[in-house]
């Protein structure tokens, strides 16, 4: 058959099976969650600028993964659903060639060169001394981490969104936190945590293979053509979608980077170790955000395919519940902030204002759901593009204001702003090249409910004190978002939801 023979149209997408796909990519996506709460591990294990100098490496090497890729991987989500099985296989074949041969001419590249590497970082005097060889291993995370984002965005590309959890939380980052205390017990307290990284990322990537053979014939894989018409569909759709992913990832990876490059000695190291507490804290809220987007990916572009206007109601489904659920989680972690930094060594208190800053931009995100995917989605071209530019452009201006003055602080800002307007211009795009919007009464009831009971736990915060104050705030978030989703959501929103709807009573 042709490479570019279309399947036949896809089954209607349901909000039963966006829920039931978000709920999984929500527990796969729950590794940041155990992240966050690794993390005081982690500084007290190695302190906050050894800590600071591994989350400037990992972010380099995030950033650099997710620019040589071209975003093959989440344009497999746009071409595994819309073509044969022969041209998905031949589109994940060079996704993984794509993706993996640059990675490793790089690794090699940067491991002959690591002292030269190293004379760009800022570290405190005994990281500095081993930074060098710390960067020769941690090179190997390039080809590592990028066969393990192309395998899963092939798995996510099937419809297939539970693999993940295995990977991510299972493997990935339970197997980091064991390697990490074995090396810190063995006295490895510099260089310890790069290497525990690496480790973990190696088990992770020999667990895709499996990962792989589930959803793809291997065989095929390998024999799989690459005709040219493939090639050129599969690079100019990564292509365009690279200025948004790679602004995406760079909001998130470039900052303790920056931090660390801008300020020097441990003054770099400290600052990115803090924000990145502080950033790590504030992803739990997105976990919800993150789940649509994993899902209404290729939804959204299978059901682009047969008719535009039914993304709509998955759109307004998805944006109801992440204003349910991620308003009410602001609050408690804003209200409980001084609680949750507490796990940390004393000097992590000084994150708090950033927590602050960033927290509060996750919740005004979230109101307006997973906008951007379905910008990316639906077929435009060169929205993304404008929103990327949007949220590089504001983060570059406002860093380059704020940071070298206020380090940390000035950044989180720069992040807040840049993230918050990206997301709300691609909100104003859906809505007036296709109509769609996220906003209805159910959405302002449910926002209404929401800032009710943050409202109700700041008065907790500032009237009470010690473990009392903190389980008032706790029980005010249960109940609020046990109200947001009740009455925030229609009832086929709420069975949609399906066993977690009836267990909470919601139906």
């Amino acid at each position: 058959m042709a490479t570019d023979s279309p399947a036949p149209p896809p089954p209607a997408v349901t909000r039963g099976e966006v829920a039931r796909g978000a709920g999984l990519a929500g527990l796969s996506r729950a590794g940041a969650l155990i992240e966050a709460l690794a993390q005081p591990l982690y500084t007290r294990f190695f302190g906050i600028e050894t800590y600071g100098l591994y989350v400037a490496l990992w972010g380099a090497v995030s950033l650099v993964v997710n620019f040589i890729h071209l975003s093959v991987p989440v344009a497999l989500q746009r071409l595994v659903p819309t073509h044969d099985e022969e041209a998905a296989h031949g589109a994940v074949k060079l996704s993984l060639i794509i993706a993996i041969l640059p990675a490793s001419i790089i690794a090699l590249i940067i491991t002959l060169n690591a002292q030269w590497v190293a004379s760009f970082f800022s570290a405190a005097a005994d990281d500095a001394r081993r930074l060098p060889t710390a960067i020769s291993l941690f090179a190997w995370a390039l080809p590592l981490w990028a066969f393990i984002e192309t395998a899963t965005g092939a798995a996510r590309a099937r419809r297939a969104f539970g693999p993940e959890i295995r990977l991510r939380i299972f493997w990935e980052q339970i197997a980091r936190i064991l390697f990490a205390t074995g090396f810190f017990l063995a006295g490895a307290t510099n260089n310890g945590l790069v290497v525990a990284h690496l480790c973990s990322l190696t088990m992770t990537a020999l667990l895709c293979v499996p990962l792989l053979g589930r959803y793809y014939k291997l065989g095929l894989l390998l024999r799989a053509p690459l005709p040219k018409g493939l090639v050129r569909e599969l690079l100019v759709t990564g292509i365009a979608l690279l200025p948004s992913n790679l602004s995406r990832r760079a909001l998130i990876d470039a900052p303790p980077l920056v931090l660390n490059l801008l300020l020097p000695g441990s003054r770099g190291a400290a600052a990115a170790g803090l924000f990145e507490i502080a950033r790590k804290i504030s992803t739990v809220p997105l976990i919800v955000r993150q789940a649509f987007q994993y899902v209404l990916g290729p939804l959204s572009s299978a059901q682009a395919h047969v008719d535009r206007a039914q993304v709509a109601p998955l759109y307004h489904f998805a944006s109801r519940v992440s204003t349910a659920l991620v308003v009410p989680l602001s609050g408690l972690l804003i209200f409980a902030a001084v609680d949750i930094l507490s796990l940390y060594q004393p000097r992590a208190a000084a994150a708090l204002p950033l927590l602050y800053i960033l927290v509060t931009a996750r919740a005004i995100e979230a109101i307006v759901g997973p906008a951007s995917t379905i910008v990316e989605m639906i077929g435009h071209r060169a929205l993304p593009l404008l929103n990327s530019f949007i949220a590089i452009a504001l983060w570059i201006g406002l860093a380059w204001w704020l940071a070298p003055d206020g380090g940390a602080h000035g950044m989180a800002w720069a992040i807040a702003i840049a993230t918050v307007a990206s997301t709300y211009a691609a909100t104003l795009e859906l809505q007036i090249s296709d109509g769609l919007q996220p906003f209805d009464r159910k959405l302002f009831q449910g926002l209404g409910l929401a800032l009710v009971g943050v409202a109700l736990m700041a008065g907790a915060e500032y009237l009470l004190h010690g473990p009392f104050r903190f389980a008032v705030i706790l029980a005010l978030w249960a109940a609020t978002s046990w109200l947001t989703l009740r009455f925030g959501l229609t009832r086929g929103d709420r069975e949609a939801l399906g066993g977690l709807s009836r267990r909470l009573k919601l139906v």
